[in-house]
């Protein structure tokens, strides 16, 4: 079997192969991936839906590779039956045209008539709009493999009430339908803690104070610091009668925040013994307790020693130690995922033990897994099916790039900028400023960086666009400009950065003159600086020389008048220049009077072609190799072929503004000058360069006639003397 013959054009400056036919697609892996265009591009940030881009990185890596295309091509192409179709880019196909022959085919037609039933559609053309809303197509099934049952999966009243009780405990899980269910984990998980939670009922410890128990213990464990301290300092004062009053409440305490609001100092005051300390080192009942305490100790009192009249530090010990057996058995609690639910209930459904009718239902669920599974599969179809060439026609090609249809737009173009009386279409999102640093120079193109701003979206972004025709303008960091997305938003655009490279011929036939004139405005401005300066720098130091006048002081004798004959060097000097200027000016004038009026021309065109003839020579090589792939490479792109913005393409790329001839008159002109005065001044002026020409032209004939009349001097030598003799 011979090898696929793929068809080629000259794309860019760049051959290319040509995707023409769904039977190019069918063959895509044979193509020598050294003549693709990209080898890899970003899922991210392209005018291309991303869902699509998602099922083609089967790696989940956020770039699409080519193996990763091949394999969609071959996918594709063995599902639907006429290749040629993927080739229209439409968002719906027809039941008829999925290739049923395949494996994979019969399933995708079975969950397509699936969906458009569940829909309640009858129709035999589904589309992305009808696989875009999952919710909508399992919105009426009981079972959608999910492996998740809601109280719709169950027939049975108890069963339906029982999953909504799991899912209440357990915090359930969403099923495909959009209604909350429960999962098989999460029934076990209940089962389990039913379980548990009965058996730790079953070896429940008789509480010692029947259902006031757990108040109890936690009242002992609120004062139980507190009381030993109480017995503590007891036994201190009974070792040591001296020591009691220093151990007991002190006056002097009391008396330091007498004079305050007692309710700020509980703090101080619940530091006091709980109880007067006695050397008895017991604890009277109805003596009166310190007010911080005396409401918990009051509580504890009625249940435990309701019937004593004093507590023992023995009292208090054998007290806490009636709690250990039943703690421990608190402690030991399981099941409490349950426990809200109250022991009768839990004992209820530990008895009934339904886990196996629900186990039951959830197979059932899960035993359509593969049928509902290719749902997402049909849904994958159809992206494809409308998206795959566009793909194409950006990674293979670059065919959407290069169309000559201004409606059609590469992917990676987000929209347009609008700046300078310019509308720039070639805009690319900069996903790494960082890496457009150091790669975009290299492109040639005259890039423009902004800031944009979104209020309808509320975002920001940043772009670079290639301005491809007209001149520099008014381009600076800085400028403000309006950017179009490729929805037709509009966001606040900033120049933040500009890489300046040729435009165009014209511009480049100007830039040295625009250097010249840069170079001589910044020259004037540095020596009228550097005067004024200078100029304010003596005026200064003259001031600041000129002494103070005493009483009986005179005045300096006032400076002597400008002496005309000092100077008469200088004016000889600024004389002998002019003279020189004029002489050179003389000169060339005499050189093009000579001239004939089409050597003249050549003269000036050759003059011109001398100071602007490198730059346009300079300019014209760059805009010959402007290339779009360094950008695209700071982007994430593996650009595997160079793409060419050269001057004529670039002439597409951005539109200059064209304004209608008009006749109105602007009301802010200068008005113009009486018709007589302005003849007048022409008249004057042809009068004028007449003259002078007439003038040049009479200097240099009469200069000619002298020196062809004057006569023939030769010098001769008598006794050492020389004369001259006429002939």
């Amino acid at each position: 079997m011979g090898k696929y013959k793929f068809s080629f054009q000259n794309v860019g400056g760049t051959t290319r192969v040509k995707l023409q036919s769904g039977s190019d697609l069918c063959h895509l892996a044979e193509l020598d991936e050294k003549m693709w265009t990209v080898l890899s591009c970003p899922t991210k940030g392209l005018h291309i839906d991303e869902k699509t881009l998602e099922y083609i990185d089967t790696t989940g890596d956020g770039k699409i590779h080519v193996n990763e295309v091949i394999a969609s091509a071959q996918w594709l192409t063995s599902v639907v039956k006429n290749a040629d179709d993927i080739l229209k880019g439409n968002d719906a196909i027809a039941l008829a045209q999925i290739n049923t022959e395949t494996e994979a085919g019969q399933k995708l037609y079975n969950s397509a008539v699936e969906i458009l039933k569940n829909l309640g559609k009858s129709t035999d053309t589904i589309s992305i709009t009808d696989t875009a809303d999952s919710l909508a197509i399992f919105a009426k099934t009981r079972f959608n493999g999910d492996g998740v049952i809601t109280a719709a999966s169950a027939e049975d009243e108890e069963l339906r009430s029982l999953i909504q009780t799991i899912g209440a405990i357990t915090g359930g899980t969403l099923d495909r339908s959009g209604e909350m269910g429960v999962n098989e984990e999460q029934i076990t998980a209940f089962y389990t803690a039913l379980s548990d939670y009965c058996g730790w009922l079953q070896n429940a410890v008789e509480a010692p104070f029947g259902e006031q128990t757990d108040k109890a213990i936690e009242l002992y464990r609120a004062l139980d610091a507190k009381i030993k301290d109480f017995f503590l300092r007891s036994k201190l004062a009974a070792f040591d009668a001296a020591a009691a009053a220093a151990l007991d409440v002190q006056v002097s305490r009391i008396e330091a925040i007498s004079a305050d609001n007692l309710t700020e100092k509980l703090d101080e005051i619940a530091a006091y013994p709980i109880a007067r300390i006695n050397a008895d080192s017991v604890i009277d009942l109805s003596a009166t307790i310190n007010p911080v305490w005396a409401d918990k100790f009051g509580q504890l009192k009625n249940i435990a020693f309701a019937k004593k009249k004093t507590l023992s530090e023995a009292d208090w010990n054998a007290l806490g130690d009636s709690f250990a057996a039943y703690l421990a058995w608190k402690d030991a609690k399981a099941g409490t995922l349950v426990e809200a639910l109250g022991n009768d209930t839990i004992q209820k459904l530990y008895e009934e033990n339904r886990k196996a009718a629900l186990l039951e239902i959830v197979e059932h669920d899960k035993a359509l897994a593969a049928e509902a599974n290719e749902i997402g599969s049909v849904d994958k179809l159809l992206h494809l099916y409308r998206d795959f060439f566009t793909l194409l026609k950006n990674f293979v090609t670059f065919q959407d790039f290069y169309s000559t249809d201004k409606n059609v737009k590469a992917i990676f173009q987000a929209g347009k900028l609008v700046i300078d009386q310019r509308a720039c279409h070639l805009c690319v999102k900069v996903t790494d400023m960082a890496k457009q640093n150091t790669m975009a120079a290299a492109s040639g193109m005259y890039l423009i960086f902004c800031d944009c701003v979104s209020k309808q979206k509320s975002e920001k972004m940043q772009i670079v666009a290639a301005m491809t025709q007209g001149d520099t303008g008014d381009l600076m960091v800085g400028k403000n400009a309006i950017f179009y997305d490729r929805d037709g938003l509009d966001w606040d655009a900033v120049v933040t950065k500009i890489i300046d490279n040729p435009i165009s011929i014209s511009q480049a036939f100007w830039s040295p003159y625009r250097r010249i004139s840069v170079w001589v405005e910044n020259m004037i401005n540095k020596r009228a600086a550097e005067k004024d300066s200078k100029m304010m720098n003596d005026a200064t130091a003259k001031l600041a020389a000129t002494p103070d006048l005493k009483p009986n002081e005179t005045a300096p004798a006032p400076a002597q008048p400008f002496d005309i004959a000092k100077f008469a060097g200088i004016f000889a000097a600024l004389g002998m220049a002019l003279g020189m200027i004029g002489t050179a000016l003389v000169s060339v004038a005499k050189g093009f009077a000579a001239l004939t009026w089409w050597q003249g021309i050549l003269v000036v065109i050759g003059i011109l072609l001398f100071i602007s003839g490198p730059s346009m020579v300079m300019a014209w090589l760059k805009l010959r190799r402007r290339n779009l792939a360094p950008i695209l490479n700071a982007n994430g792109w593996a650009m595997n072929a160079s793409s060419i913005v050269n001057i004529t393409f670039g002439g597409t790329l951005t539109e200059t503004a064209h304004f209608p001839k008009i006749k109105m008159q602007d009301p802010f002109a200068k008005k113009k000058m009486a018709a007589w005065k302005r003849w007048l001044i022409v008249i004057s002026s042809l009068l004028v360069l007449a003259g002078a020409a007439v003038g040049v032209w009479f200097y240099f004939d009469c200069k000619k006639e002298a020196a062809t009349e004057a006569p023939c001097v030769e010098q001769v030598v008598t006794d050492g003397v020389a004369t001259e003799v006429a002939e």
